[in-house]
């Protein structure tokens, strides 16, 4: 078969357009990912202490210690659930004590509506009230048939009012409040807590609601201000120190956690993790949002740049920081934080408890 051939002219064209073609490749090349070819191999640069960071802002956030509330009256509030023993003038055709044969508690429950069934008196709704004021409603409701007849009431299984204990404490469960608790009080009833609680990210929830209560300065340094009182339904979680993530979002192609080994990581290998998007992003303005505490935290801008180009040290990163890379350089932190408030509340169950009272509590 014969070869094409080629006129001088039409050779160098051939080649002018293979050129061209490669000139086209390195420029779109250059723009997919941050490069530093002004920094040759084996360089060494001296950093000195005021350029020794990274962070180019940082400002201090908090938001309000919990109120001090009064101390709850001492008497205990029947309610649905508990178990309660009835002797009405020491009667046996009066007592209430349904308990069964192999039950170590004797006595009638309190039904969900609060009542509770008396002989001859019938139904009689003692949700709500003390044990002083229930006796005197069923004696009451039996002066018909008695006269001046005397009646105790005790609660034999208290089961209206629950304290729950999650995560890592060595005895986690349902307990319920037999008399007012203080935060310190109720979590002695978990029987402390696996050396791998992670104390620092322990949290008090109510109502749906992680409350503003540092329960690590609680513990290690007594400040009593913490120390709030129980409310029934409350929730203590002690997260697993092994559990250790950060999470990153904005131009990244794997938005979300990242797991930290032994508890360390750096900024540099969390955005490794995730991958920068190939363009549209700003490495001079990530932002951090860091807790020190359920009740106060850090926001962080960092010069990524400048510390992938060996001109300042590594800027390591703490467990719950929230990365975010911005795909411009961005206005105000309220800017931001709408930004990156959608991606926050589809993990909001991991988030740091400061996270979630100052940025998703408010925005309920």
């Amino acid at each position: 078969m014969p070869q094409p051939s080629f006129t001088p002219s039409q050779f160098i064209n051939h080649h002018l357009l293979i050129l061209l073609l490669g000139l086209i490749l390195v420029i779109v090349t250059a723009g997919c990912a941050p490069t530093y070819r002004d920094i040759s191999a084996g360089s060494r640069l001296q950093i000195s202490d005021e350029t020794a960071s990274a962070v180019t802002e940082r400002q201090e956030v908090s938001v309000a210690l919990p109120l001090a509330d009064a101390q709850p009256a001492a008497d205990y509030r029947i309610g649905p659930g508990d178990v309660l023993y009835v002797n009405i003038s020491g009667k046996p055709e009066f007592m209430v004590a349904s308990g069964s044969a192999n039950s170590k508690i004797q006595g009638s429950r309190v039904d969900g509506s609060g009542q509770i069934a008396i002989p001859m008196a019938g139904q009689i709704n003692v949700g709500g009230l003390t044990l002083p004021q229930a006796q005197q409603k069923v004696k009451e409701s039996l002066l018909l048939y008695l006269k001046d007849p005397w009646v105790i009431i005790e609660v034999t299984d208290y089961k209206s009012q629950p304290l729950y204990l999650l995560g890592s404490f060595k005895a986690p469960g349902t307990y319920y409040l037999d008399r007012p608790l203080s935060l310190l009080q109720g979590m002695s009833l978990g029987g402390g807590f696996d050396p791998n609680a992670n104390l620092r990210s322990a949290r008090l929830s109510r109502n749906g609601k992680v409350q503003p209560v540092d329960i690590f300065a609680l513990l290690t340094s007594g400040d009593q201000r913490q120390n709030v009182w129980l409310r029934t339904g409350d929730i203590i979680y002690l997260p697993d120190r092994s559990l250790q993530q950060i999470f990153v979002f904005g131009s990244v192609k794997k938005p979300g956690p990242v797991q930290m080994l032994n508890g360390q990581l750096n900024l540099a290998q969390a955005i490794a993790s995730v991958e920068l998007r190939e363009t549209g992003y700003d490495l001079a303005h990530v932002r951090i949002i860091r807790s020190l505490s359920p009740t106060r935290g850090e926001l962080i801008v960092v010069d990524f740049d400048r510390m992938m180009r060996g001109q300042t040290l590594p800027f390591i990163l703490q467990e719950g920081d929230i990365v975010y890379v911005p795909r411009s350089q961005m206005g105000s932190w309220n800017d931001v934080i709408a930004e990156i408030l959608p991606s926050l509340q589809t993990i909001s169950a991991i988030l740091q408890p400061f996270v979630v009272i100052k940025f998703l509590s408010s925005s309920n």
